[in-house]
């Protein structure tokens, strides 16, 4: 597994995304508990040491079956990340009783890195305004009695939107998710959300590196084009290849859905493999 540097931890370079867990019935809430305890085993095996879930994965079940399947680990052998959900609008003014309840879910006892969820232009001014809701600042005062490690946001807004809070928080925060993908990198600006966290010294961790899935099944002629620059390599891994290549970025989360898509993501990421210019 391969490792990056963050304020004196080694971060494993593939990250845990808990939001595509392996199913039931095509029922998103039913989660294969099984499946996913020994995804968790073969991750930890391989070095894997980040963990990603949210309130709303999974119907909210994503915590409470991730929180079960880590809590066979000693805790100081992962870092889990979870994060306050302002994606939904009626979720303001609920700050304290939805923490507190994450907490009982993953009985993690502390969040190693916390994040607002889903910055975006639906919620910026509600993030915004710490008279009526408080909501950043509540977070700031549960990092202060250490039961947040690490404090940041993750992004799907515009980058002038980014900038706004990046103003108005941006000493506080200490790491950014971001989608980011060699699709995004220019078609929702990427490339220059990047730098713009590269001058506010935050360190980004990637989400969607795949786009869902989308950009793991290209098209025949799209293939036939990387086919021949390396022969075999996957939609996946170049993918993967484009992204360990750019400076900043501490781990890049994906969320496997089964035992295969994890061996194939873990098999990547055991190399130190990045694209040439010419790729």
């Amino acid at each position: 597994m391969l490792y990056n540097d963050f304020q004196g931890m080694k971060i494993s370079a593939y990250g845990f995304g808990a939001m595509r867990l392996p199913t039931f019935d095509g029922d998103d809430s039913k989660i294969d508990v099984e499946q996913t305890r020994q995804m968790v085993a073969e991750a930890m095996e391989a070095g894997v040491n980040y963990y990603d879930t949210a309130w709303d994965y999974h119907g909210g079940n994503s915590e409470r079956v991730l929180g079960a399947a880590l809590a066979d680990y000693p805790r100081e052998s992962f870092y889990l990340a979870d994060k306050w959900p302002g994606y939904n609008r009626a979720n303001f003014g609920k700050t304290a009783e939805i923490f507190e309840e994450q907490l009982v879910r993953t009985q993690a006892g502390y969040f190693d890195f916390y994040m607002l969820h889903n910055v975006c232009e639906l919620n910026i001014e509600l993030y915004l305004d710490d008279v009526k809701y408080d909501t950043v600042n509540y977070l700031l005062e549960q990092k202060a009695a250490g039961r947040i490690r690490h404090f940041g946001l993750s992004a799907h807004g515009n980058i002038d939107t980014l900038k706004r809070i990046l103003d108005k928080y941006g000493e506080h925060f200490e790491v950014c998710q971001l989608q980011v993908n060699w699709l995004d990198w220019d078609f929702q600006q990427a490339r220059e959300k990047m730098e713009l966290c590269r001058e506010h010294g935050l360190p980004v961790i990637v989400m969607e590196p795949l786009r869902g899935g989308k950009l793991a099944r290209l098209g025949e002629a799209e293939m036939a084009k990387l086919e021949q620059l390396r022969p075999g390599a996957s939609g996946v891994e170049w993918s993967f290849d484009f992204l360990k290549g750019i400076d900043g970025i501490i781990t890049t989360l994906s969320g496997a859905s089964n035992l295969e898509q994890l061996r194939d993501n873990l098999s990547i990421y055991a190399e130190d493999v990045h694209l040439g210019e010419a790729e």
